[in-house]
């Protein structure tokens, strides 16, 4: 394998140390070795004092990141095998250095970031969108539920923004991901090799100042109204009925696009976004998280979800239940319950104070 066919490139030039995404045919879509060596270069860029930031970027020209490998997600989840538990271990431990890591940590935002991709990026503390952004959180959708510390930044979204972004998986552009609290600053997609090049020679924040620019217009802050008055309900039979009852032309398209997704995964979403906002610290936001992926390896749901939308692409998937009415209030708490085997189990401490230290789980 030449170094052009690696997954992951990492590369250093001048004040920068750089970390590429390169599989663009697969979208730049994560495996469990990828995680594990951007985890390394991360741990080993800290303390070199020659790294003065770090830059993430996605290889090809349709974006950053488009989530975890499903289909590797779905053969594991048919298996019952437990190599998805372990990716989940590594990604959430990954998504939690990023988010206190000590130098800036600059992620471009370009182009289409989903699931994983949102982990990889959202959690840095310089975090670029462009005109071409397309961000979502799409999980219900294939039975989950947002994971990677996405339960924990949708929680922090103005009023209900972050509650029906992660209902509905609705993907939103730059200005929308500014104002959701998911990105930091606007630069033109067509300044980004320039910025990329200055990073190397200067410090971040002047770096910045010369390509930074004021976003196009979004959609959210319109919708805001209709948002925060349908999806304060307690629950998604609430919502819906809402989203139903408002004059409001995209609040019926928000009905419509809930009756497609899961129910269970539905419910359980909504559940972990409200306790995601009572948690305190991402760390233990990423440790419901992990509960409820690995419950959701033996939900029926999840791999009839990637069957539907990646194995088959009938996009008619059967849920199990089928409608709200039969997801239970038990059904719902078992997402929430420390898992057992074959899901390996982890024990993840306490979010640690010096941003020097190792994660401690």
């Amino acid at each position: 394998m030449t170094d052009s066919d690696e997954p992951v490139l990492l590369t250093e030039e001048g004040r920068t140390a750089r970390i590429t995404l390169n599989r663009p045919r697969a979208l730049n879509a994560l495996t469990h070795p990828m995680v594990e060596r951007i985890d390394a270069a991360l741990r080993a860029w800290e303390t070199d004092p020659a790294v003065a930031a770090v830059v993430l970027t996605g290889a090809g020209d349709r974006g950053l990141c488009a989530g975890g490998d499903i289909r590797s997600i779905y053969e594991d989840a048919r298996a019952r095998g437990t190599a998805s538990a372990a990716f989940w271990r590594a990604e959430y431990r990954l998504n939690a250095r990023i988010a206190r890591y000590p130098k800036p940590y600059v992620a471009v935002m370009d182009g289409i970031v989903m699931g994983g991709g949102v982990g990889l990026s959202a959690h840095g503390n310089v975090r670029l969108v462009t005109e071409r952004s397309k961000i979502a959180m799409p999980e219900t959708g294939i039975g989950f539920v947002p994971d990677v510390g996405g339960t924990y930044l949708l929680g922090l979204a103005p009023g209900e923004l972050g509650t029906h972004l992660a209902l509905t998986g609705t993907a939103i552009g730059a200005a929308d991901a500014l104002l959701c609290g998911l990105a930091d600053h606007f630069v033109p997609a067509d300044r980004l090799p320039d910025l990329l090049a200055d990073l190397t020679t200067t410090e971040v924040w002047d770096a910045l100042e010369r390509h930074v620019r004021q976003p196009p217009g979004g959609e959210l802050a319109r919708q805001r109204a209709w948002i925060d008055s349908c999806y304060r309900a307690d629950t998604v039979e609430e919502i819906v009925e809402a989203l139903r009852a408002h004059p409001a032309p995209e609040a019926a398209r928000a009905a419509e696009t809930l009756s497609g997704k899961s129910p269970t995964a539905l419910k359980v979403t909504l559940a972990a976004v409200r306790r995601a906002r009572r948690l305190g610290p991402l760390e233990r936001v990423l440790e419901q998280e992990y509960r409820i992926s690995c419950a959701a390896l033996s939900s029926p749901d999840l791999v009839e979800g990637i069957r539907a939308q990646v194995i088959d692409k009938d996009r008619a998937p059967k849920w199990s239940p089928g409608t709200l009415a039969e997801v239970g209030a038990a059904d719902v708490e078992r997402f929430f319950a420390s898992p057992e085997p074959p899901c390996p189990a982890a024990s993840f401490g306490p979010a640690p104070r010096a941003t020097a230290q190792e994660v401690p789980w």
